[in-house]
């Protein structure tokens, strides 16, 4: 049976303190829950009902022994999540936050001198569940080097740019040299995918616009079907050659930002494949994201459909909308 969707890339451990309000080196109390963006999406939208993959590469050490059974756990098929056939590969990454809401979540990404999810080899790609998915979904990190970056292409060119090939714009300077390396290799992606979502920054790297109107005709005219453009406390902007919706923020009391964004494209995957009006596809994944805002984790934290619905009701006067 196809996947409704696959993505692949980031995984590791998140290391969350217990602690909020203080740097690190004074926190007491961690907890440990899975994570990396690739991973996120993929356990949001299995919580959401969908039959989702995960392709990536593990150390083989505990943590990746973790990774695998609890993306399983939280519903995620993972036959293509695998220890790296190297025995004295990296180990699988961890990433620690501190914790200042309602805005302030410094990341540090231990994964050093690369890490597994980037050793993903284009002859080791599963092509035709890639091929056959619902959604088949990648992010910019995955380009950020070799042989990952190659392992993506193949993918795509596997995949022929059908419908609701999806590129998360998710650019982290921490693992490019520079935003004009970043720039290149996302502009060769665009030719590949049908769906793009990012922010400000991130479209600014992908496209050269971070005012969101025109970084979305920019992602149009790259042949593009959807273009998503998160504007933070102002909502989401979608545009598509048709149609253009803006959706307002949904109000929450925000514990941690980190996982809104993969929240936000779980149920983004969930609505496309439902065949939704953008407008509500937009709503649904808005309060999604808001939802993840107000909880600790990431993975975790994911809702149900049934917690987005009563959210939305909840709200009906600004039912369209949800924390940025």
């Amino acid at each position: 049976m196809a996947h409704d969707l696959v993505t692949i890339g980031r995984t590791g451990v998140d290391i969350y303190p217990l602690d909020h309000g203080v740097g690190l080196e004074d926190v007491r109390t961690f907890e440990k829950f899975l994570g990396g963006s690739a991973t996120n999406v993929a356990v949001a939208a299995a919580r959401l009902g969908r039959h989702a993959a995960l392709i990536t590469r593990v150390g083989n050490d505990p943590f990746g022994r973790y990774v695998r059974r609890e993306a399983a756990r939280l519903g995620v098929d993972p036959v293509h999540i695998a220890p790296l056939s190297v025995p004295d590969g990296p180990p699988t990454p961890v990433t620690f936050c501190e914790l200042h809401p309602p805005n302030d979540f410094p990341l540090y990404f231990y994964r050093y001198p690369t890490a597994p999810d980037l050793m993903i080899e284009p002859d080791e790609l599963p092509l035709d569940d890639i091929r056959a998915a619902g959604v088949y979904w990648s992010t910019v990190t995955g380009l950020s080097a070799e042989p990952s970056r190659a392992a993506h292409f193949a993918a795509w060119q596997a995949r022929g740019r059908r419908a609701h090939t999806v590129l998360d714009l998710d650019y982290r300077p921490m693992f490019w040299s520079g935003p004009e390396e970043a720039r290149k290799q996302v502009g060769l992606a665009l030719d590949h995918v049908t769906v793009a979502v990012g922010n400000g920054e991130e479209c600014e790297v992908a496209v050269g616009e971070r005012d969101p109107q025109r970084a979305a005709d920019a992602l149009l005219e790259r042949g593009l079907e959807l273009a998503v453009v998160k504007q933070g406390p102002k909502g989401v902007l979608a545009a598509t050659r048709e149609e253009r919706v803006e959706v307002p923020p949904f109000a929450v009391e925000v514990v941690n930002g980190l996982g809104a964004g993969d929240a936000f494209g779980g149920a983004l995957v969930h609505g496309l494949l439902n065949g939704w009006p953008l407008r509500r596809t937009l709503a649904f994944a808005n309060v999604s994201g808001a939802i993840v805002a107000s909880r600790l984790a990431c993975s975790t934290a994911m809702p149900t459909a049934a917690e987005v619905e009563a959210a939305l009701a909840s709200r009906p006067s600004t039912s369209e909308g949800t924390a940025g």
